[in-house]
């Protein structure tokens, strides 16, 4: 190699031509880098007034020795091509301020031009000084001819060439004494310059220099290693299929599509190891292989962008499950439907197939959700059926697929019994709760535009029970206590709505209530509330089997010949509550009970056989304790409400435990991770 000290007047002067080769990233810098080799600008002009020899280090640059041309030396920019960029860009706003400033004294601008910039006796790109990577050409160009009147053109804007332009253009124009600034860029900005002979390894010095994950991402890196591997032979694949992805998407979404199409072979594969993976993968391929990689890339990303913008889909029924897809906002599901459109585009499956895939996919989500099993494996398991298809049609594949094994793919009676007995308020995500009653709503009235963003979700009986909802619900109890009936219809579905005005509601009486819900963009997914003259267990009940209707039918279930396993109940969830709750605090049976959909008395009769710790801070709903109460140990003797006293927790004179220490269904639901955003007192 050739290791030395050199200028920017040394290195852009005479006939050399510097080239960023296409495995380099686009121009990336912003204003805090421009802003910072500004200030060292300004930094060193002043000091050169005092000290004419001042120098400051603006750090390494490593070149490849080209090919020598009839025009003079090309060189390739294995590193440093950022700084090379800029302060080419910054000598075009030189040059330009000049221009303006001394139009008597053309010289001054035009030895800028033709001995740093570009040179007006060769032909084309042949001329430039430095030629920048494909996607920064237009933009540069436009630059170095415009200069003042460079147009708004869209790849100026994106390529960032321009804002670097505009931003030295304005500092030039605060600068007084323009001859120092211009010898203090060309003749005191000093770099390290490594020039590797034609024997040396470029592409492993680009890497050991660029390999670290932290200068570029590994959607740069894989970049890198495409278009090393394939030289000049690049160029054209670069215009035709890198370049309009590389525009299509962002630098994250760019580095996520190399990771969506890697995790589909690859369920474990983290996103810091997206570049060795497909380092490997495309090691044993041959150019013409790569060439087809690069043009495989480019299709996945339209169909990122699909699946992103659901909008340009023009079959209006995948249109409808890509859009209920991205609202559900899950990444794991877009490795498989990338699989899916991508069969399509390749005609091994139709428009009607991936159709029927894609609403057994979002089938599955919903009826996971509503059985309580939002994420417990999905991952995994999503992520598996990207192996799954084969030569059968897609959408039969999958339902197969989703309908075996341990999947929970709920059935329509799982789902009834979900939708009957447990509190899906306290299950998944809130987003996805709210779009589970947008989509039924838009089932029922597809003209009508909900916006989930700004809708909540209502609990028509109330979740703190007024003297009259206590009186309201008690009349329609046969003796049972009305608090324990409560928290077990409070949180199901049958229960709940979407509002616009959820703050002003509350605890408002169900007449007043009813007024609000007539004004609201809800009326079909209130209708059975609109029509009730009261509203209690029964009404509660009767729309919670509506409801069963509406989502058993929207929504197909599982193949009814395959083998789904399931039914027993998971206590899990309650085991997670008990360990939840720390000293000094309480719940109750029902409030245990309410979280997987159960009586209280089957938690009892359950804690009265399993030895978990933490069981006597479980109370009866009155705040005492249960007369039948056993310690684990039949040999334990101790009092459980004098442990609790030592705890910390306080009795009335009659032993009522003090309802402020009391944790409730939501509370536990918080603390052990099921809902977000509640805190308890």
């Amino acid at each position: 190699m050739d290791v030395r000290e050199t200028t920017l007047q040394e290195l852009f002067g005479g006939p050399k031509q510097y080239l960023v080769p296409l495995y380099q990233r686009p121009y990336a810098w912003e204003a805090r880098q421009r802003e910072r080799l500004w200030a060292d600008v300004l930094e060193l002009s002043e000091t050169r007034r005092t000290e004419p020899g001042a120098t400051h280090f603006t750090g390494s640059l490593v070149f490849s020795t080209g090919t020598v041309v009839p025009t003079g030396m090309e060189f390739l920019v294995v590193d440093g091509q950022q700084r090379l960029t800029t302060l080419s860009i910054l000598l075009c706003a030189l040059r330009d301020t000049f221009r303006e400033r001394r139009p008597e004294s053309p010289v001054l601008a035009e030895s800028i031009h033709e001995q740093y910039v570009a040179d007006r006796f060769k032909p084309g790109d042949a001329r430039l000084k430095l030629l920048p990577t494909q996607a920064d050409r237009d933009a540069y160009r436009s630059v170095v001819d415009g200069g003042a009147d460079v147009p708004d053109e869209p790849d100026a804007s994106v390529s960032g060439v321009r804002d670097a332009y505009t931003y030295f253009r304005r500092e030039f124009g605060r600068v007084d004494d323009l001859e120092l600034t211009r010898d203090a860029v060309l003749g005191g900005l000093v770099f390290v310059s490594i020039t590797a002979k034609d024997e040396d390894n470029v592409y492993r010095i680009f890497e050991s220099l660029n390999n670290t994950g932290m200068r570029l991402t590994q959607g740069d890196l894989v970049r890198n290693d495409l278009f090393m591997r394939l030289g000049h032979r690049g160029e054209s694949a670069y215009s035709s299929w890198w370049l309009p992805m590389q525009r299509r998407l962002s630098v994250n979404d760019l580095e996520l599509l190399f990771w969506l199409d890697a995790v589909a072979e690859e369920p474990l594969l983290k996103q810091g190891d997206i570049y060795s993976s497909q380092q490997a993968r495309l090691a044993a391929m041959d150019d013409e292989q790569i060439l087809a990689e690069i043009e495989r890339f480019s299709r996945l990303s339209e169909h990122l962008m699909r699946i992103r913008d659901p909008s340009q889909e023009s079959d209006p029924t995948v249109r409808k499950h890509l859009r209920h897809l991205a609202e559900w906002s899950s990444t794991t599901t877009v490795p498989l439907t990338l699989r899916l459109l991508t069969r399509r585009a390749a005609g091994t499956s139709t428009s009607a197939e991936v159709a029927g895939a894609l609403a057994t996919l979002e089938a599955y989500l919903v009826r996971r959700t509503l059985v309580g099993r939002p994420g417990q494996g999905l991952n995994r398991i999503i992520l598996q059926a990207c192996g799954e298809l084969d030569d059968r049609p897609v959408d039969q594949v999958l339902l197969d697929y989703f309908s075996t094994g341990r999947k929970h793919f709920a059935t329509d009676e799982q789902v009834r019994e979900a939708i009957r007995t447990q509190p899906f308020y306290l299950r998944g995500l809130r987003n996805q709760q709210k779009l589970i009653l947008k989509w039924v709503q838009e089932e029922l009235n597809p003209n009508e535009p909900i916006d989930v963003e700004r809708s909540t979700i209502e609990h028509v009986l109330p979740q703190t029970l007024t003297p009259d909802w206590r009186a309201a619900l008690a009349a329609d109890l046969d003796g049972e206590p009305v608090d324990v009936v409560h928290e077990r219809l409070v949180h199901s579905l049958g229960n709940l709505t979407l509002t616009g005005y959820n703050a002003t509601l509350g605890n408002r009486p169900f007449p007043e209530k009813q007024v609000e819900y007539r004004q609201s963009s809800f009326t079909a997914l209130n209708r059975l509330v609109l029509d009730a003259p009261v509203w209690g267990r029964t009404q509660i009940l009767a729309r919670s089997e509506w409801f069963a209707d509406r989502i058993t039918s929207q929504w197909t279930g599982p193949n009814v010949r395959a083998r789904v396993i399931g039914g027993r109940r998971d206590w899990s969830v309650v085991h997670r509550a008990i360990a939840a709750i720390p000293a000094g605090r309480w719940t109750s049976y029902g409030d245990l009970a309410a979280l997987i959909g159960t009586h209280p008395a089957a938690v009892g009769a359950h804690l009265a056989g399993t030895h978990i710790h933490g069981t006597h801070r479980v109370l009866q709903g009155s705040g005492t304790v249960a007369p039948g109460f056993r310690w684990p140990d039949p040999s334990d003797d101790r009092d459980p409400r004098a442990v609790l006293e030592a705890e910390g927790l306080a009795f009335s004179a009659s032993g009522v435990a003090r309802a402020r220490d009391r944790l409730s269904t939501a509370a536990l639901a918080a603390r052990i991770g099921l809902i977000d955003g509640f805190v308890d007192g």
